[in-house]
């Protein structure tokens, strides 16, 4: 295992900036706020540790590129940031995501709700769910895995053309794996920064996807046209379990960071690391590191205190009910499903400790 450790000056340069500008922004910070991001620096902190490498396969490893600071992102000409008349998430399901009407649409509540704590103060919206024939992307058997694949490529295109006005991006959200283009053997997700679209699909997710017992191969892909989408009709969904919420929530919230411009972490452990494999994934934490903390509170404008009590209750609410945020659908056998959060519990007291921080 390799450790990645900065220096103290270059975090706090990372984090603070050496530009008097935005010194005097980061001294306008609320002093806890202060006292918790400066924990970015201190070697002691039991809230934020350095990056750590497990195999030549990792992402920094793999996929060398530039590091941004605070300073790069605040001054990054093509950066996007919500304005007052575009201050929504949509939220785009494809396809089915539970094995049941109740468990897609209860599924579809966790996540919406996650994502309005996560990013505090935007409104995030659900746009009614659609089928996968209604995007009209192409679509495959994967050669290696033999699961159904739809076109990544394809997606964004429809989320564009449905990106409503008030919407600072638009996410779909997909129980089928993705590939963007046909060399590739599959992708997690896809976005255009440009464009605010993005889509992620938690299809590799499941416990079993890996494993000889998984039941989403499709023996041989038979369609008479391009148009006929009907191996779609029941296709194998796993089991929405707490680690599959977890996944789920890390990924999306991680590709929504990349469509606001905080660009993959080098500096500390934090969501907005690049991840290369399901088992990097799964080390990358839920929490940002105080660097991209700063530059998220940068685009959006939210208190931090506020924003960790909101997700301390999306842990502690069973209900997944959030108001506003879903379509109009009728109520038959509506019943909602305890919220599956056993995951999240050690992330919850990890909030916690920074709450105290921040409240001293």
């Amino acid at each position: 295992m390799q450790i990645i450790r900065h220096s103290e000056q270059t975090l706090k340069t990372a984090l603070i900036s050496k530009n008097p500008v935005l010194v005097s922004q980061y001294e306008k910070l609320d002093a806890g706020e202060q006292r918790l991001m400066n924990e970015a620096f201190q070697p002691a902190s039991n809230l934020f540790g350095p990056i750590t490498l497990h195999s030549p396969s990792d992402w920094i490893t793999s996929h060398p590129e530039a590091p941004q600071d605070f300073e790069q992102f605040f001054s990054d000409p093509y950066r996007k940031t919500p304005s007052p008349n575009k201050r929504s998430i949509y939220i785009q399901s494809i396809g089915s995501l539970g094995n049941t009407r109740i468990i897609s649409e209860e599924y579809i509540k966790w996540l919406t709700g996650y994502c309005k704590a996560y990013f505090y103060g935007l409104r995030v919206k659900l746009l009614e769910p659609v089928p996968v024939s209604a995007t009209r992307c192409s679509f495959r058997v994967n050669e290696n895995t033999h699961n159904l694949q739809i076109h990544a490529g394809d997606i964004l295109k429809f989320l564009k053309k449905k990106k409503p006005e008030d919407a600072f991006c638009v996410v779909g959200i997909t129980m089928i794996d993705l590939y963007p283009r046909d060399s590739w053997n599959f992708v997690f997700g896809q976005a255009s920064l440009t464009d605010g679209v993005g889509i992620f699909s938690f299809a590799r997710y499941g416990s079993d996807f890996y494993s000889m017992r998984y039941e989403g191969k499709v023996k041989k892909l038979k369609k008479t046209s391009s148009s006929d989408y009907s191996i779609f009709d029941n296709y194998y969904i796993p089991e929405i379990t707490s680690v599959l919420l977890l996944r789920s929530c890390k990924t999306l919230t991680h590709e929504i960071g990349h469509i606001f411009g905080l660009r993959h972490c080098q500096w500390l452990a934090c969501l907005m690391q690049g991840s290369n494999h399901l088992e990097e994934a799964d080390r990358r934490p839920l929490n940002l590191c105080p660097i991209c903390l700063r530059k998220l509170q940068c685009a959006i404008g939210f208190s931090t205190v506020e924003r960790y009590k909101a997700l301390v209750r999306w842990i502690d609410d069973e209900s997944s009910d959030t108001p506003g945020a879903t379509p109009e659908h009728s109520c038959e056998d509506n019943g909602n499903l305890p919220k599956p959060v056993e995951a999240f519990k050690e992330w919850k007291e990890w909030i916690i400790k920074c709450l105290a921080v921040l409240q001293k």
